[in-house]
């Protein structure tokens, strides 16, 4: 990167003209970005005109629903509405634009083909509550995934219905339980969860009325054995695990800790977020996991953040596959004529329903449609994503401080500590990066890590877009030992700089305009 594109990203303030500003991204004043309300402007009017049509009269046209008073919206013409809405998408940041290199959320590059398939009309269009003789290539195509996530997972039972990761395990953690007070196991309400789970393993737990067992992880950042046998006893349900864990370091002692709970009679839950590392390469089956979920819109590639859309189908053992919700797709095959049909009856175990319809369908034509288009390589996803994430910790381990040394899976963790003396912190590196064009990536988490920086490159990220990242990390880190009042007012260059975001989630404005208890 040459000295004057540096100097152009790194910014400064020297133009402070409202148009310059603006060209620049510096941050405005809040009226000349959002108020664009003028008194008379309008887009459309109702009302007569010259070509000897009948004039419109609005208040007999909409009766009751006619307005005594005009409504409080901007009075804006239609040009300046569409600029408006126009320029905010131009100002979001997204996988179509740059690298998003969020740690343990594999937010990779979503294949165009994927919103092809989920925009035929026949999967767009269908009703969700068409009889089954109308959805026919809807059924099958679930049918089919469910079979192609059982071969990935190892495990012969599947359900689509749980519409989110979270909601996966807690759909799993219900067939735990059910399993357990099918064989009148009351006693056991606990579950075991490690200290680098994913923040929604011990809430789903509790959710399901388990309380929650915390056991630390080994210096080498993977779950002992010996910890878990200690933990275990006749009063624990299950283990929730995620494999590779969170620091991205794969539980080499998994096979020996399934069969640990198993002995004590438990089951294991394994949260699939990380799936992206181990593609083709491991079935956690074979581990002895007992169910888990698949995050679809992370590891099988459907634009996803901000709450959606999402998609979190569980695989399970034989022994609990009595207990997956209802209804069950089934196919029956009369000669050369196969069909299929939502199944309620013959599952009196069931947990029951858990998500309206058939959880979010067109998330699973995309997951489908990557699926297929992968096939037999589906372990080179995982080959990639493992070399990128190794990648970028042998170059910004030279720089950085690796949480945990030695070989990573697909992400890779750095602490704080190269930098915190300097009087950096991991969100002002965080905040710097965007003033070079980059998504941060997911920091402070885990928890276990001293100001955590968790970098995913997944496997669609080239080469070029990789080192220009680390090539940004490294200038970073070179302006927290020179310049670290350059990182401390960071972003700079951004339309919106440091919010409260305390403030934000606590008290946000979700109207146009602010009412007097909000301000």
């Amino acid at each position: 990167m040459s000295e004057k594109s540096r100097q152009h990203q790194g910014g400064n303030d020297q133009m402070t003209g409202p148009r310059e500003r603006l060209s620049r991204g510096i941050q405005l004043e809040e009226p000349l970005i959002f108020e664009r309300s003028r008194p008379g402007r309008q887009g459309f009017v109702l009302q007569g005109s010259d070509w000897d049509v009948e004039p419109v009269d609005s208040k007999a046209e909409f009766g009751e629903l006619f307005r005594s008073e005009p409504a409080d919206l901007p009075e804006v013409t239609e040009p300046e509405v569409v600029r408006h809405f126009t320029r905010l998408s131009q100002w979001n940041y997204s996988i179509d634009t740059g690298f998003y290199p969020l740690g343990s959320c594999t937010m990779k590059y979503n294949p165009k083909i994927n919103e092809a398939m989920a925009r035929l009309p026949g999967f767009a269009n269908l009703h969700p509550y068409a009889p089954d003789q109308w959805c026919q290539g809807a059924l099958e195509l679930l049918w089919r995934l469910e079979r192609i996530l059982c071969a990935v997972s190892g495990l012969p039972a599947c359900s689509l219905q749980p519409a989110a990761g979270a909601q996966g395990e807690l759909t799993g953690l219900m067939c735990i339980h059910a399993y357990h007070d099918s064989r009148k196991d009351y006693g056991r309400r606990k579950i075991i969860v490690p200290d680098s789970a994913h923040g929604t393993n011990p809430a789903s737990a509790a959710f399901n009325g388990f309380s929650v067992v915390e056991i630390p992880s080994g210096p080498d950042g993977t779950l002992s054995p010996k910890a878990v046998a200690e933990a275990m006893d006749e009063t624990v349900a299950g283990l929730m695990i995620t494999n590779p864990n969170t620091l991205g370091i794969f539980e080499k002692e998994i096979a020996e800790i399934c069969k640990i709970v198993h002995d004590g009679g438990g089951k294991v839950y394994m949260d699939g977020a990380n799936m992206n590392a181990i593609l083709g390469k491991a079935r956690p089956g074979d581990f002895g996991i007992d169910v888990m979920h698949f995050n679809v819109h992370k590891t099988f590639s459907t634009p996803h953040g901000g709450g959606g859309p999402g998609g979190g189908p569980i695989c399970v053992s034989k022994d609990l596959e009595p207990y997956l919700p209802v209804p069950r797709i089934e196919r029956d095959v009369d000669g050369d004529t196969i069909t299929y049909r939502r199944e309620f009856d013959g599952h009196q175990a069931s947990v029951g329903k858990v998500k309206a319809f058939w959880g979010n369908f067109l998330v699973y034509v995309r997951a489908y449609t990557y699926l297929r288009e992968y096939g037999k390589d589906l372990p080179r996803i995982s080959e990639l994503a493992v070399l990128n994430a190794n990648y970028v910790r042998a170059k910004l381990g030279e720089t950085y401080s690796v949480a945990y040394p030695g070989r990573c899976m697909h992400e890779v963790v750095f602490n704080d500590s190269s930098f915190k003396d300097l009087g950096v912190s991991t969100l002002d590196v965080a905040k710097r990066l965007i003033d070079y064009g980059f998504h941060p990536p997911t920091i402070y988490f885990p928890l276990n890590v001293e100001g955590a920086l968790m970098i995913e490159p997944t496997e669609t990220e080239a080469l070029r877009a990789i080192d220009e990242f680390i090539e940004v990390m490294e200038m970073i880190h070179r302006e927290a030992e020179e310049t670290p009042e350059l990182l401390k007012e960071a972003p700079r260059n951004a339309f919106r700089r440091r919010l409260d975001e305390t403030q934000a989630a606590r008290k946000p404005v979700l109207t146009y305009r602010q009412s007097k208890e909000s301000r």
